[in-house]
């Protein structure tokens, strides 16, 4: 039905991304009904029985730390952890007859890496560039960010009633987690689209490069957890980076700037929360089944969805239908419906592709590729929409960004050094 909407000639490429982003959110669960069918097969299948869903890390392993913040402590992908846990039942699910050489599975693997980052980078450049388009039409950033967190939870809802997706369950406890974290995504979520709408995009994303400080600061004072002094060392270059980089910006604007900030600090918090409220000690109550990093993402997406929508009507409520008026005399009405459901497809498909990508690679890669992508997003705004970017500003940007990977790989090389003391 959306590749109908979609396939027209201008809009090719975005039909083929979503039909690319759809098929490969569907290899997680078609991974998992094969895995179990493995298990049924098996004579030796107890593993199979493990309280755990294969297919993903379940939110209260110990190995995935959270679900939204982009860490995980365990060196090894998640598909090598499944592999791990089957052979460990005495299942396997490499056997010898017809069996590919490493050569040729290495290639396929690096080649399914190089698919899933090349994929996340599109969906999230053009999902900033057509979101930033809508804002430049339809005056009502709040409202904007809201549909798109609404249609990000009608996909994620259609595919539990397709059954592509195994659909969750959640009890008393994981419904309360849900809701907290889902404030905080929704706070970030608002702010951002706000800060986009305020200023260009490549401003934006050179705030919210600020975000490990953030997340530092938070860590330190919600859960008491520091870290070794040469990983906050590595945060003088990001905070000197993005300040320098500001500092007299042709573009700066104080509305884009303040809600950045502010979209830095929810994101922070919600990542905090998230490990708190979804780790789950033993004796404890489950916070519920079927609670993979993709679903418990959905249920987020559904819980600031219902959170953000009192918050636009509050916000916007009273000149939405003045500002839809102005917006459809520069843009046809179906238009400008469109590229807003693109733009809420992207934003969702972009978060799946990128759990997808964290299940492949090692941390530090991911940690890499994250801070590659924001180069590539503030590249092809200045590209699509010409906005100038003086010399100070681009020098800024870099060193901050350079700092945000010194940091993540100076903080998981201390944090992989404590691990291997421990055990």
């Amino acid at each position: 039905f959306f590749c109908g909407l979609l396939m027209k000639k201008q809009n090719l490429f975005f039909s083929v991304l979503f039909i690319l982003s759809s098929v490969v959110s569907a290899t997680g669960r078609m991974r998992a009904l094969n895995v179990d069918s493995s298990f049924k097969n098996d004579s030796r299948g107890s593993v199979g029985r493990h309280r755990r869903k294969i297919g993903g890390p379940a939110i209260d392993s110990p190995t995935h730390e959270s679900f939204l913040d982009g860490t995980n402590e365990n060196d090894d992908s998640m598909e090598a952890g499944v592999v791990s846990r089957v052979r460990g039942g005495g299942a396997s699910l490499v056997t010898t007859a017809g069996a590919r050489s490493p050569m040729v599975d290495d290639m396929l693997r690096r080649a399914k890496v190089g698919f899933y980052f090349a994929l996340w980078y599109a969906l999230n450049i053009v999902y900033n560039i057509v979101n930033k388009k809508v804002l430049n039409v339809w005056a009502a950033p709040m409202t904007v960010a809201t549909l798109q967190l609404g249609i990000g939870a009608a996909y994620a809802t259609l595919l539990w009633n397709l059954n592509l997706r195994s659909r969750p369950v959640l009890e008393p406890a994981g419904k309360a987690a849900i809701q907290k974290v889902g404030l905080w995504h929704a706070i970030g979520q608002l702010c951002t689209v706000l800060s986009l709408g305020a200023g260009p995009v490549s401003f934006t994303h050179i705030v919210k490069a600020l975000e490990p400080f953030f997340s530092a600061v938070v860590s330190a004072v919600y859960l008491g957890k520091w870290m070794k002094l040469p990983v906050y060392a590595t945060l003088l270059p990001v905070v000197g980076g993005v300040g320098y980089a500001c500092l007299k910006e042709r573009s700066f604007s104080w509305l884009a700037f303040g809600f950045a900030m502010c979209s830095n600090l929810a994101f922070a918090l919600r990542a905090v929360l998230s490990k708190v409220a979804m780790t789950v000690a033993k004796g404890q109550q489950p916070l519920g089944t079927n609670l993979t990093p993709p679903n418990v993402f959905a249920l987020v997406t559904i819980g600031a969805f219902v959170l953000s929508f009192p918050l636009a009507l509050l916000g916007e409520g009273k000149i939405l239908a003045s500002s839809w008026a102005e917006a459809t005399q520069k843009q046809s009405a179906g238009q400008l419906t469109q590229s807003v459901l693109l733009s809420g497809l992207f934003h969702y498909l972009n978060n799946e592709v990128m759990y997808l990508a964290l299940g492949s690679v090692h941390p530090v890669t991911l940690a890499v590729g994250n801070t590659m992508k924001r180069v590539f997003i503030m590249v092809a705004s200045v590209m699509v929409f010409r906005n100038e970017i003086s010399f100070q500003a681009a020098l800024g940007s870099a060193v901050g960004i350079s700092g945000v990977l010194l940091y993540s790989l100076t903080k998981q090389y201390y944090e992989k050094k404590e691990a291997e003391s421990n055990s």
